[in-house]
């Protein structure tokens, strides 16, 4: 039986982009591939993250935070995701700023408000070889790419935690990403994939944004993905380094602070159930 089995967790999202929390702090059990998809195709747990709290690796943390995909594969990071880690950690009021940390590195979360989080996502990785990209490039702000979707061309490239290539574009709706997302995130140039962005800039301080994320699929909304497109839009001086982004699922607000370069999301959280794992889910599952 897997033991996750009788486990408790948080189901949450933050702007519709659907996680699970799972603290795991105090156990050595490691989720499995198997066991995340498992969890991902149960009745109402359908996630795009599943957060997976573990002991703190760093004095002065709170936790280690392994984040899976619906896929069963690993991200390095999920903006939506820490914000509803941070709820969690904090939802006994006692504290209103701690840190986390993942294989990016260290986070720290603010609360802003009952529900609203801020989580410095560190500084953007902006080499062709730290993105990381096949060929290398001289420039990032907009690379070429060939193959079968010629609709989309010249992205902007980023690493926020996870790669994000960034298409600029009139309307967001005017493209199927449902079709040309799959395309584009395993594109050759892509070695480790890549989460793909359609954005529309409105103004100096406004991009909307749809997404799809590798791994996981469309998307109501993406933390990294939200950051990356404010970094990629500040390079191009196509908006300032401060932006409110709109996803289908609601708006974040992405500063790339001017002092040391990091990236500060700010955004809601909403908890919508509290549950335990049925044994069920795992019948069959790897453990």
């Amino acid at each position: 039986m897997s033991a996750l089995a009788g486990r408790p967790f948080f189901k949450m999202n933050g702007l519709g982009n659907e996680i699970v929390v799972l603290d795991l702090r105090g156990t050595a059990i490691v989720v499995t591939p198997g066991e995340a998809r498992a969890v991902a195709r149960a009745d109402r747990l359908a996630y795009d993250q599943l957060m997976v709290l573990h002991d703190p690796r760093r004095s002065g943390t709170e936790a280690f935070v392994r984040i899976y995909n619906n896929d069963g594969s690993e991200s390095g990071a999920c903006g939506n995701g820490t914000r509803c880690v941070a709820w969690v950690l904090m939802r006994n009021g006692l504290r209103s700023t701690l840190h986390v940390e993942t294989v990016r590195g260290l986070l720290e979360c603010r609360r802003e408000g009952a529900f609203d989080f801020r989580v410095d996502m560190g500084q953007p990785l902006l080499a062709w070889n730290e993105i990381p990209l096949r060929d290398e490039v001289s420039d990032t702000r907009a690379i070429a790419l060939r193959g079968e979707a010629v609709e989309l061309c010249t992205p902007s490239v980023v690493n926020m935690g996870n790669p994000h290539a960034i298409f600029w574009v009139a309307n967001v709706e005017a493209y199927d990403l449902a079709r040309l997302g799959p395309l584009l995130e395993h594109h050759p140039i892509f070695p480790e994939r890549a989460n793909i962005s359609l954005a529309h800039v409105v103004s100096r301080d406004h991009i909307v944004l749809k997404v799809w994320e590798r791994g996981v699929g469309l998307t109501r909304a993406c933390g990294s993905a939200a950051c990356a497109s404010v970094v990629a839009a500040s390079r191009l001086d196509l908006t300032d380094r401060k932006a409110r982004v709109t996803l289908p699922g609601g708006d974040l607000f992405i500063d790339w602070r001017n002092s040391d370069d990091h990236v500060l999301m700010t955004g809601p959280v909403e908890l919508e159930f509290e549950a335990t794992f049925d044994p069920a889910i795992f019948a069959g599952a790897p453990v």
